[in-house]
């Protein structure tokens, strides 16, 4: 027979066990109860416990017994026929979705250009789970967009421009405006005043905020599933079609932006060049604006750890 344990009952018998001095069995501790509490609050609407898996108590003493609380969610559609299927929840279980922003490792398999198991690795929390800030997203590609504009636009003030410097008419008498020379803005071919001249657009930004904005991009596109990592990005030749074929089984996916540790090898390069869908980056190149400019990031094992050690490094003041 199941029995169906209410949240409030079932925070009250969690209090009574912890509150008790001594178990027959060392097994059973307050930390297994709080797994099944922790359990419990993952499950939509009333859990359900068999009535077996429930310790006993012994001669009236608040003693339990060996056997732990089980954790199995049995369902109507269940082969077990000795539970009735009118008293087993129907509700769906609902699982919440990751929280970001908390700094938790992250487990993510590891893959290739084959699909193939390369096994699981482990991404810093403080790299790839940080908050997400837009204002700060925002800051760093203006500081990357400012710096990168060439500012070689250029104009001619009076003294560049190319022409007579005599008086155009006499001062008075001629009924016209009073000019001095024809160089000057008012006149067709004449100088531009205030105009810009060539400098540099580019304007200081704190070393923590770039930083920070390059977090925030990987955790963004950790959160989106939108991260992929390799084992290496080794291919078998240059040859394009191998990689449009890959790409073409993405879902979802525009623009891929690959990243290895070291050099880029010279066959993904040739590979990659004549797909504009399709960018390679060195580790050290990584940066924010280029996060955004694709949808999916793959990087390899050797990429990831250079990024969580650039990013551990102390930055020099």
């Amino acid at each position: 027979m199941a029995v169906s344990i209410s949240r409030k009952l079932l925070r009250s018998f969690h209090g009574s066990l912890c509150a008790l001095g001594r178990y027959d069995s060392p097994s059973i501790t307050c930390q297994s109860f709080r797994t099944s509490h922790d359990l419990y609050g993952h499950l939509y609407g009333d859990s359900v416990f068999s009535s077996g898996s429930c310790g006993h108590f012994k001669g009236g003493s608040s003693i339990l017994a060996k056997r732990w609380l089980s954790t199995s969610i049995l369902t109507p559609e269940s082969s077990d026929g000795a539970f009735p299927s009118d008293l087993l929840s129907k509700k769906p279980m609902v699982t919440t979705e990751r929280a970001i922003g908390l700094y938790q490792d992250l487990v993510i398999p590891v893959t290739n250009f084959h699909n193939e198991d390369k096994g699981l690795m482990v991404l810093a929390g403080d790299v790839f789970d940080v908050p997400i800030r837009k204002d700060i997203i925002h800051r760093v590609v203006r500081w990357q967009l400012a710096k990168r504009q060439q500012g070689t636009h250029s104009t001619k003030t009076i003294s560049e421009v190319s022409g007579t410097g005599r008086k155009p008419w006499r001062q008075k008498g001629t009924g016209r405006a009073r000019h001095g020379t024809l160089r000057g803005p008012q006149f067709r071919g004449g100088a531009t005043m205030h105009g810009p001249k060539p400098r540099s657009h580019a304007f200081k930004l704190n070393k923590k905020v770039r930083r920070l904005g390059l977090r925030i991009a990987l955790t963004a596109r950790a959160a989106e599933g939108k991260l992929l990592v390799f084992d290496d990005l080794e291919v078998p030749t240059h040859k394009t079609k191998n990689l449009v074929n890959y790409v073409k089984q993405m879902e979802n996916t525009k623009k891929v932006l690959l990243v290895d540790g070291g050099p880029i090898n010279e066959k993904l390069k040739l590979a990659t060049q004549n797909l504009h869908y399709v960018n390679v980056l060195p580790s050290i190149g990584l940066n924010v604006y280029s996060l955004l400019l694709h949808d999916t990031l793959v990087m390899s094992r050797d990429a990831v750890n250079k990024i969580v050690e650039r990013m551990h490094t102390p930055i020099n003041r």
